[in-house]
Formats: structure tokens, C-alpha cells, sequence
């Protein structure tokens, strides 16, 4: 089993997207199931309908998964399992308050030295413990040798004690620490692989030593791939939103940090080829105009009918005339609106005010000409007005644009509906 963990707490960025896509890819390769664990236990900082938001984006990338399921949901495994690593002595009540802990932290980074707890509540006596009124969190027992962590991309890496410490595993109110949370929820699921940005690898030890402390056996694999750098800011959402096409997205992510037969390709294929073990071991770069060369790359491959979609219409005609257009655009946002240009109101120029009514009543009033050299020859003759101006005219008139693609290109896939466009 592999899972996707996100948090809906905000909109998904593009780094939890290709950390989607990659388990998806390998649980597929591994005939394993996906599951989506949506880590929703920061109550103050959930976002009502982010968690659904994050689960339309997965359909809509063609992510399936087998199951759903909700952090909070899982909080009685979490008491459970802390009190029995209390029960066994692995775990113990920390009275410490946070400006004790806070004050020892600032003074270890004014000595210049690595902070660590300094165990003080571990072994107060049985009777200090049981009649403290106090509020505490729990801890677990630091370990007593070094956690060694294979990583599938990383390499052996191996952690201090004092790397790990005798962390927090329940808050005072005793809801789970992240860590703890997540150390239960993959044990209880069975997740046999964790693929992640390597920002988190300081969680894997933690991790690892709390599934081996409740005596669970199995050795959970881990891979934490390079991050992206700078897209901090930069959400699926978004990218959506500025007219890139969910497979050219993918297309993308899946090409950062690895070498692929092509550059082009669908998911489906990626799943093929990729191989995890084989990323690059630096962090990669966002490129926009790199992810913009894709896009357009993916929109030349789709049908007319389908192209034709991204621009408000579900007509192939229309879809070979956005095809037109794509010389000069590289998303759908920019493309739909030389299409809307073409039939919604136009803005002619102040130079063309005398004679527009003139040629829109001759256009209108012209037959049917399959040629545009023909419907040109027919509006000059009827009209009388200097060739060139009234060329200017009627691309204006066609296109809403001075400027563009060959008219002849354009009236080929227009001429069908020059009574909608002209008026």
C-alpha cells in the first residue's frame, strides 16, 4: 500500500502534486493499492472544502486511489498506542512547560549548540506523576543507538539520538503530535513505501522509531525526492487557472530531476519508464517557459473537437480554427480569448469609422464563398474602397485583431459563421 498524505489547510502546490503522481506511479508498477489520508487534525487551520478541492484535483489528473481517509478519524489508534508505550515504559509525562522548553532552546542556540530535551521528567518518581495536576504531553524514551534509514533515493542515512530526542508524541489537550499521527495511520494501513520531498526526511527516524517501539516488525520503506525550489506560491489552482492543461502539468512534474525517453508523454506512458530510484539527487528549478513549451506541445495533439472545448465551443470547425491560433499562443487562457475576440463585439479602430457600416451591410448581404480571395474580391467590388484599407478593415472585422495568423487560414474555419461574427 502507498499512500498521498496531503493537508487541507491550502491549495495544493505543485510539489505535493508530483509527490501525488509518483506514489501513484510506483503503486501501479508495485501492484500495490493507493490510498489518500487527508491530514486534517490542525483544526485552526483547515480550510472547509480544501480536502474536496484536493480530491477533484486528483480525479481530474486521472489519480485514482482505493480509499479516503481522515486523520481525526484515527485519534483513538493514536491514544491507544501511546498508552501502551507508557504502559511499557517507552514513553513518559513531560510537565515541562512551553516557556521552560523555550528558554532552554534559546539558550542552546546562544551556546551555539544542538538543543535537545534534557530528560528531566523521565524518571520522577511514580507518586510525583500520579498526584501532579499539572498539565503534560507525553514523550517517548529517546533511543539508546543511532536509526539507521535506507532511503531509495537518499542512501543509508543514519541519526543521533540526540538527532531524535525524546520527542513529543501527545499534546497536553492529548491529541497526537504530526509524527506520532502519521507513524500510526501508516502503520494501521499497511503502507510499505513512502514516497515524499526530502523536507521531511528529519520525520523519517522519528517515525520509524515509534512503529519499532510498538513492536511492529515490518521495515517501511522510504524515498525522499529533491524539492522544487521557488514555487512556494505556486498552486495546481493557479496553473489551472492560466490555461495549463492537467496532462501538460504532469508531463512536467514527472520530466524534473529524471531522464525519460521523450519529452512528451502521458501519464499513462510515464508509468512505463519511471523509475524512483533513478532521480536526481539536487533540487530541481521551476521553469515556467519550460512547463509553457509542453503545454503547447499537448495542446497541438488534441483533436479539434476537444481543442475546441478549451475555447467555450464543442464544434470541430472551431477546433481547427483555435489550431490556427496556436502559432502564436502556448496555453488555452491565451487562446480563448483570440477566439472570443473573433466573436464577440470588436473595437474598431477611429481610422475605419466612416466606411464599417458600409462593409458590415455588404458582408452581410454577400453570398456564401467558400475562397477567400473570392469574399475579398466580392466585398472590394461592391464597396469601391482602397484595397489595402479595406483589407485592414475586414481582418478587424474577422478577427477583432490587427494582427494574426494568414486571413485565408482564419476564413477557412470562419466563413460558416460570418453572419455571427460580423454584425
Amino acid at each position: 500500500m502507498l499512500r498521498f498524505a496531503p493537508s487541507p489547510t491550502g491549495d495544493m502546490h505543485i510539489g505535493d502534486l508530483r509527490v501525488a503522481l509518483l506514489n501513484y506511479i510506483v503503486s501501479i508498477q508495485r501492484k500495490e493499492d493507493f490510498l489518500v489520508r487527508i491530514e486534517d487534525t490542525n483544526k485552526e487551520k483547515n480550510i472547509d472544502g480544501k480536502d474536496q478541492e484536493i480530491l477533484d484535483l486528483l480525479d481530474l489528473f486521472g489519480i485514482s486511489y482505493t480509499q479516503t481517509i481522515y486523520q481525526s478519524q484515527q485519534y483513538k489508534f493514536h491514544s491507544a498506542m501511546a498508552l501502551q508505550l507508557m504502559h511499557e515504559k517507552k514513553a513518559f509525562s513531560c510537565f515541562c512547560s512551553n516557556e521552560w522548553i523555550d528558554k532552554k532552546r534559546k539558550e542552546a542556540k546562544n551556546s551555539n549548540k544542538h538543543y535537545s530535551y534534557d530528560d528531566a521528567c523521565k524518571n520522577l518518581p511514580a507518586e510525583l506523576v500520579i498526584d501532579n495536576t499539572n498539565p503534560f504531553k507525553v514523550r517517548i524514551n529517546r533511543p539508546e543507538k543511532d536509526i539507521l534509514i535506507n532511503d531509495k533515493i537518499k542512501g543509508k542515512q543514519s541519526f543521533f539520538p540526540d538527532d531524535v530526542d525524546s520527542f513529543v508524541i501527545l499534546n497536553q489537550d492529548k491529541t497526537s503530535t504530526h509524527d506520532f499521527a502519521v507513524a500510526i495511520d501508516d502503520m494501521i494501513s499497511d503502507i510499505s513505501l513512502i514516497i515524499r520531498d526530502e523536507k521531511y526526511m528529519s520525520s523519517a527516524p522519528k517515525q520509524d522509531y515509534i512503529r519499532k517501539s510498538l513492536g511492529y516488525e515490518k521495515d517501511v520503506e522510504y524515498a525522499h525526492i529533491p524539492s522544487i525550489v521557488d514555487v512556494e506560491s505556486t498552486s495546481v489552482k493557479s496553473l489551472l487557472e492560466q490555461g495549463f492543461l492537467p496532462q501538460s502539468i504532469t508531463n512536467y512534474l514527472l520530466l524534473l530531476g529524471t531522464n525519460t525517453p521523450t519529452k512528451i508523454f502521458t501519464l499513462e506512458e510515464a508509468v512505463k519508464f519511471i523509475d524512483i530510484k533513478n532521480l536526481a539527487l539536487s533540487p530541481t528549478t521551476f521553469n515556467i517557459h519550460e512547463l509553457k513549451e509542453i503545454n503547447h506541445q499537448h495542446l497541438k495533439n488534441l483533436d479539434a473537437k476537444e481543442l475546441s472545448r478549451y475555447v467555450g465551443f464543442a464544434d470541430a470547425e472551431i477546433g481547427e480554427l483555435a489550431r490556427v491560433y496556436l502559432e502564436d499562443v502556448s496555453t488555452t487562457k491565451e487562446l480563448k480569448s483570440k477566439i472570443e475576440a473573433i466573436f464577440n463585439a470588436k473595437n474598431i479602430p477611429q481610422e475605419f469609422n466612416e466606411i464599417t457600416n458600409k462593409i458590415i451591410n455588404i458582408i452581410k448581404d454577400s453570398p456564401h464563398f467558400e475562397n477567400y480571395n473570392d469574399f475579398h474580391a466580392y466585398v472590394l467590388k461592391k464597396s469601391s474602397i482602397d484595397e489595402k484599407k479595406l483589407s485592414n478593415l475586414i481582418y478587424y472585422l474577422l478577427t477583432g485583431n490587427e494582427k494574426g495568423p494568414k486571413i485565408e487560414k482564419v476564413y477557412k474555419y470562419l466563413k460558416n459563421y460570418i453572419g455571427e461574427i460580423v454584425r
